[in-house]
């Protein structure tokens, strides 16, 4: 195992806020003149450079940096899943969520969204409520074994880094978005508000991943990010079943899934019970259709 890289406690502190407040902060400020789609582009691609560039100056893991042979399929994952898949949902959500907006603003006489909040106050309440959803369908993506076989595709990377963050099967990721996108649409929230959470949730899910030597010190008991899910990895399933999250840790706070030892980290990652899952996309697609045969090849092959 390649050694971990240090850079001066300072920076590595800094680097998480830094990038969550810069990216926020652009959007903000090119909204009203651009609008908010092309203003969460512009915040989200700036998110990403600042990411790459960061990974190559401060690497938690040298040996992260290469690939692994997973870089053509981590591509295909980002082109479809992270583009494709997710503009089809969006249309999805936001179709089905005025409709039910409407329906519960017609039944209440009014949205239920507080919307003379503070734009910033509203975000954090999108987050706090989208992740309740998300936080029980992801537990249930590790404790069923029909959802397991969709969900084991993001945990089949023998890495992480910035990109495999976008490793998903479509049907697993349109679970995990439609929970955590409607209620916020059919509460009322504007699309101010969605343009911002739509940038914070995958921004957290890039540095979840990223191969960024960052800390977070008490921050890492509020956001779901590298230290905490880099054990939610983990090839030790008692491990991996933990840290839900995927941008708050609050609800694992709640219901008792929060795990953090300290000053430890996971010794390898991926899926441990199966130790050859398919590593190219097209074998990773079919997968979930194919479970029983991979499990009795995981079995043969232990």
């Amino acid at each position: 195992m390649s050694s971990v890289v240090n850079i001066r406690p300072i920076a590595s502190y800094v680097i998480f806020p830094a990038m969550v407040i810069g990216a926020i902060a652009v959007a903000i400020a090119c909204e009203p003149r651009v609008g908010p789609p092309l203003a969460f582009l512009i915040a989200k691609l700036a998110a990403v450079a600042a990411i790459i560039v960061a990974e190559r100056l401060w690497p938690y893991r040298e040996d992260w940096n290469r690939s692994h042979g997973d870089l053509t399929t981590d591509i295909a994952h980002g082109a479809i899943s992270g583009f494709g898949v997710t503009a089809l949902l969006r249309v999805i959500v936001q179709t089905s969520g005025i409709a039910l907006a409407g329906a519960l603003s017609r039944a209440l006489g009014s949205t239920l969204w507080p919307s003379e909040w503070p734009l910033l106050a509203q975000l954090a309440l999108a987050a706090v409520v989208s992740e309740l959803f998300q936080y029980w369908v992801h537990r249930w993506q590790h404790e069923r074994e029909f959802l397991w076989r969709f969900h084991a595709v993001h945990h089949s990377s023998p890495r992480l880094y910035w990109l495999n963050g976008t490793r998903n099967h479509p049907l697993d990721l349109g679970l995990t978005y439609i929970v955590g996108y409607l209620p916020l649409v059919a509460l009322g929230a504007s699309e101010a508000v969605i343009m911002l959470f739509t940038l914070f949730d995958p921004l957290l899910g890039l540095l979840q991943h990223a191969n960024i030597a960052m800390r977070l010190g008490p921050l890492n008991y509020v956001f779901s990010a590298a230290e905490p899910h880099r054990w939610h990895h983990s090839r030790g399933l008692n491990e991996a079943n933990s840290n839900y999250g995927s941008n708050l840790l609050v609800w694992d706070l709640v219901f008792g899934t929060f795990f953090l030892p300290p000053n430890r980290a996971p010794d390898s990652i991926g899926i441990g019970s199966m130790p050859d899952f398919p590593q190219t996309f097209a074998a990773q697609m079919a997968a979930p259709f194919r479970w029983r045969r991979l499990k009795r090849g995981a079995l043969l092959a232990s």
